[in-house]
């Protein structure tokens, strides 16, 4: 299927790795689970819903379908669509009576953070939450160490606006760890993020 940008360009979906025959099968353990972190997030955030803890849901990309192919009156196919507009965040709800709103961002890399993962209009976004007094942050998380830090926003935007002043163009692990928070990785919740977040705002 394809998906476009408002701006007409096309929709990549990431590289998943394959499988080679006769390989064989990954072994699951506790500690390298193989989901990736917005599956751990989604299955955090029903922990905290069963829980009563708080309600946090990711966001809905709102499509424009514009192709679609329907072999029989029961099954139609979606073969072509368009994003409506540019995404903001990830994931916004409530807690403790507080506005929640963040983005959650992966990277292969080891040492640092690329800043080109995220988009001028999502720092934007996250900065009106922020104005508004809303709780705004993102997490992020070194797949190579299974590591996931919480940055909050004023720490992301200090960097990005580096980078806009010609700086360098992502964040160390060093300046992550310094300014973020390691979540520890669990059982359920598996990224118990809200721990941190009662830490820093509350």
């Amino acid at each position: 299927m394809k998906f476009h940008y408002p701006n007409g360009k096309k929709y990549l979906e990431p590289e998943r790795p394959s499988k080679k025959p006769g390989a064989k099968p990954k072994q699951v353990t506790y500690g390298n689970r193989g989901m990736t972190l917005e599956e751990d997030i989604n299955e955090t955030n029903l922990y905290y819903l069963a829980q009563g803890k708080a309600v946090i849901h990711k966001k809905p990309t709102p499509v424009q379908i514009v192709d679609v192919l329907y072999p029989s009156r029961s099954a139609a196919v979606i073969k072509e669509a368009y994003f409506k507009q540019p995404s903001t965040t990830d994931y916004n709800g409530v807690f403790r009576g507080r506005y929640i709103d963040f983005e959650a961002k992966e990277t292969k890399n080891s040492t640092s953070f690329p800043l080109k993962n995220f988009h001028e209009h999502q720092i934007t976004h996250m900065e009106e939450v922020y104005k508004h007094d809303g709780i705004t942050f993102v997490l992020l998380r070194f797949s190579a160490t299974e590591e996931v830090f919480l940055l909050p926003f004023p720490s992301l935007h200090a960097y990005w606006k580096r980078m806009l002043d010609g700086g360098r163009k992502s964040i160390t692990k060093e300046e992550i760890e310094s300014d973020g928070t390691r979540i520890r990785l669990g059982l359920h919740p598996r990224v118990d993020y809200l721990k941190i977040v009662q830490e820093l705002y509350f």
